[in-house]
């Protein structure tokens, strides 16, 4: 009896830790999701401003950029919907969803107090991307995107010493370095943790 009593309690303790484990984890599908989705669209406008500035005589190249209103609806209603469906929010999951929606609330606030001044703006956001990508890795555990928000430092400080051709060239690239990658390796970890 005693030594079921042992057992009993050993696989009472092992379900207590994996529940406590459990309950810091991240939704890995959701965050890949939305660092592809912002790094595709992002390199997306910033590319297209580029080849519109540079191969047409069009006045505001920067008219492209509305394009992200609709992404952060996108955004949003994706977040919102996967949000619903999971029976548990983490402690993990609510940090990192907040420190999202403070980068939101603070690119807002920037586009506001700069808006004199939109064009050279990027430089910035790099700064800000940096901080929740950071963060995030973190919180997810996940060390390239703890890299991938310090590539949106360093592509901030290019940004701003650089030319103007290396300035419009750093979002791009940060975008690359500091979602798209670490996105796709999140998202083929999650792949291969399910096999």
């Amino acid at each position: 009896m005693e030594k079921d009593g042992k057992i009993s309690s050993g696989e009472e303790s092992l379900r207590i830790i994996t529940e406590m484990i459990d309950k810091t984890k991240v939704n890995i599908v959701q965050s890949s999701f939305h660092l592809l989705f912002w790094g595709w669209l992002i390199f997306a406008c910033s590319v297209s401003e580029i080849l519109i500035y540079r191969f047409t005589h069009f006045a505001s190249p920067w008219y492209v950029w509305f394009f992200v209103i609709p992404g952060v609806f996108i955004s949003v209603i994706y977040g919102f919907q996967k949000g619903r469906k999971a029976s548990v929010h983490t402690y993990a999951e609510m940090l990192y969803a907040y420190t999202w929606i403070g980068f939101l609330f603070a690119t807002i606030v920037l586009f506001i107090i700069h808006s004199h001044n939109i064009e050279s703006i990027g430089k910035y956001i790099l700064m800000l991307a940096g901080i929740p990508t950071f963060i995030g890795g973190f919180v997810l555990r996940f060390r390239p995107l703890i890299y991938g928000g310090i590539s949106f430092w360093m592509f901030a400080l290019i940004a701003h010493f650089g030319t103007p051709v290396v300035a419009a060239l750093s979002i791009p690239a940060a975008m690359l370095t500091g979602y798209l990658i670490p996105g796709y390796m999140l998202k083929w970890k999650n792949r291969d943790d399910r096999i």
